[in-house]
């Protein structure tokens, strides 16, 4: 699994670090999403489809295999 994130779709919503704070955080000026791991282990694959998900501004790219 590869995840890619677009900062100018992020809303700051925060959704992600909640489902997966090791592969996600915000930053603190504006909330916007920082990619901690693009390359999370097997352990993490479902919360970060679920961040992806629910990700309001579909900010969040998973591209699988």
């Amino acid at each position: 699994m590869k995840v890619v994130v677009d900062e100018d779709s992020c809303c700051g919503a925060g959704q992600c670090v909640l489902l997966a704070p090791e592969v996600f955080d915000q930053r603190d000026e504006d909330g916007i999403v920082v990619l901690l791991d693009s390359e999370p282990g097997e352990e993490r694959h479902a919360a970060v489809r679920e961040a992806a998900a629910v990700c309001p501004g579909a900010a969040i790219e998973v591209e699988e295999g």
